[in-house]
């Protein structure tokens, strides 16, 4: 191949009825599909006329060839150079969502990951020192367990709470795509791998509720990041829990509320326990209607997930407390958060969390306020339909202006897939099937920069990820299954304000240890590419 970015392709394939395209930097051209193992040419086409896309600074044409179906091993020829060999299979995305999922073992903290299941990126167990509150040292508690956020060895509430959100969704909606195992250390044959990688997450959570109050403690964290080279072992500095929050209370609530309902046919005390926190957290709320945004204490230099703004979450525990208990407070009280003009009622996003609580309200199965059922559908639709139209004028058919480039632009590319499916499973239709197809295709290497945003997954894929253990292991691959958080227009890290200048925004990416603002990994980027690759690999 001439040049890795001339012809972009899904660098995995595509499924045989699926929506394929290819996108071509260049002039209006003949194209040939061509069997690799025969040189058959099994196709020969045209691609589109040229259009100059804003988003990433080239011309481009488009090339589908939807309606080749015929299973096998294909690459794109053209004048100028050849593609990266793909596949057409039924099971083209299978062991990648299962390693999206394993990466959330990967981040496990407290604990040793052996060879057995890490396999070259094994190592001790860490972070298992007692935990300080911070402003009252004199107080300490068990802090073990749990996911690393991301690039550091931060655990954060609200991050966890997107996370939790967005894997247990995919549970409930595609549950034949778990069956498989990942496998974990605990895999068997009461309950899936997902449920069981979920529980470690939740059973840190419910450490860092308060026990006097109900309350929940923003984060855990050092006061300051390690250096990057540091594996999570050596990380020895003191750990503090963070004051309470809101925003981690409301998310801490609406979370232990979904497990309360996923973990009840496998362990009813469990579930129980579940319930008896987040039903805690939501008297914490009662308690403090009018509470000031999180912000990081002058000491404190760790990721901040600052929200001045908690009225979303506050909606979305409302919500899942309701679809969990049936109880009438809480429907009441989602039902006042639901006719706010406050906050955004379709977002995915950590900081904006209504869509979390549209989508529980939607599913529930108890008695709903249809006037408000109906409002919300219509602002999924109508959202969806925004999303679609601007993905049917985008150079690469993805659904970002070029304003929306920004930290964790990935994260935004899988929110907005996620938010197509699920508006077709409300509304039962498949209108924007080819649309998300565009969104997969696009993280796994149709895109302008030519890569796959997944490390170890495709013929160039990202593999510089900000992660420590990446950096620090001596293991030249990164950590398999990670998604990156994708190209930053905003230039917010030293080696991308110099090595970036004047690129369009979705060529501003660099796949460099250093680059934490365009390459660090986080476990809520992976969480809603693993809803979206659970969508294709459960049909």
């Amino acid at each position: 191949m001439m040049n890795e970015n001339y012809i972009a392709i899904n660098q995995l394939g595509y499924r045989p009825n699926d929506a394929k395209l290819a996108v071509i930097q260049g002039k209006q051209s003949k194209y040939r599909l061509v069997a690799i193992d025969s040189d058959e040419v099994i196709w020969e086409g045209e691609s589109s006329a040229e259009q100059y896309d804003e988003a990433s600074g080239v011309t481009v044409c488009k090339l589908d060839f939807s309606h080749v179906t015929r299973e096998g091993r294909y690459r794109i020829v053209g004048e100028e150079g050849s593609s990266w060999p793909f596949s057409i299979s039924s099971h083209v995305y299978e062991d990648v969502q299962v390693a999206v999922l394993k990466a959330f073992y990967y981040l496990r903290c407290g604990e040793e990951l052996t060879s057995e299941y890490a396999g070259p990126w094994a190592h001790a167990a860490c972070h298992h020192s007692l935990v300080h509150v911070h402003g009252q040292p004199e107080l300490t508690f068990d802090g073990t367990g749990g996911w690393h956020d991301a690039g550091d060895y931060g655990k954060y509430i609200v991050a966890a709470g997107k996370a939790i959100a967005d894997l247990l969704l995919a549970y409930e909606l595609y549950p034949q795509t778990f069956k498989r195992k990942v496998p974990l250390p605990e895999s068997n044959d009461v309950m899936d791998d997902l449920l069981h990688e979920v529980k470690v997450e939740l059973d840190w959570m419910l450490k860092m509720q308060d026990a006097a109050t109900g309350g929940v403690y923003h984060k855990l964290t050092t006061l300051q990041f390690p250096p990057l080279d540091m594996m999570p072992e050596d990380d020895t500095a003191d750990l503090y829990a963070m004051p309470i929050s809101a925003t981690a209370t409301a998310s801490f609530a609406a979370s232990m509320a979904m497990a309360a309902r996923a973990y009840a046919a496998y362990d009813e005390h469990y579930a129980e326990r579940c319930l008896l926190a987040a039903e805690r957290a939501w008297q914490w709320l009662e308690e403090h209607p009018d509470v000031e945004g999180f912000r990081n204490p002058s000491d404190v230099g760790t990721g901040e997930y600052g929200d001045s703004q908690d009225e979303d979450e506050r909606y979305w525990a409302a919500a899942e407390l309701y679809r969990a208990t049936g109880n009438d407070k809480y429907h009441a009280a989602f039902l006042r958060y639901a006719k706010r003009s406050s906050f955004n009622k379709t977002s995915l996003g950590w900081a904006d969390m209504g869509g979390y609580g549209t989508m529980s309200y939607l599913l529930c199965e108890h008695k709903r306020e249809e006037a408000i059922v109906s409002e919300l559908k219509q602002a999924l639709s109508s959202h969806a339909d925004q999303l679609a139209d601007v993905s049917s004028k985008d150079g690469y058919s993805i659904s970002m202006l070029p304003e929306q480039y920004r930290w964790g632009s990935n994260m935004d590319v899988m929110n907005h897939a996620m938010l197509m499916l699920f508006a077709q499973h409300v509304e039962g239709h498949q209108r924007y099937e080819g649309v998300i197809a565009a969104h997969v295709h696009y993280l796994l290497g149709m895109n302008v920069n030519g890569i796959s945003y997944i490390s170890g997954y495709g013929h160039s894929a990202m593999t510089h990820p900000h992660h420590r253990p990446s950096v620090g292991d001596g293991v030249d691959a990164p950590v398999p299954g990670m998604v990156s958080g994708g190209p930053n227009k905003n230039l917010q890290d030293e080696y991308a304000a110099k090595h970036l200048q004047n690129r369009a925004p979705a060529a501003c990416y660099a796949d460099h240890e250093d680059s934490y603002a365009t390459n660090e990994v986080t476990i809520y980027w992976n969480s809603p590419a693993l809803f979206v690759l659970s969508h294709f690999t459960s049909l």
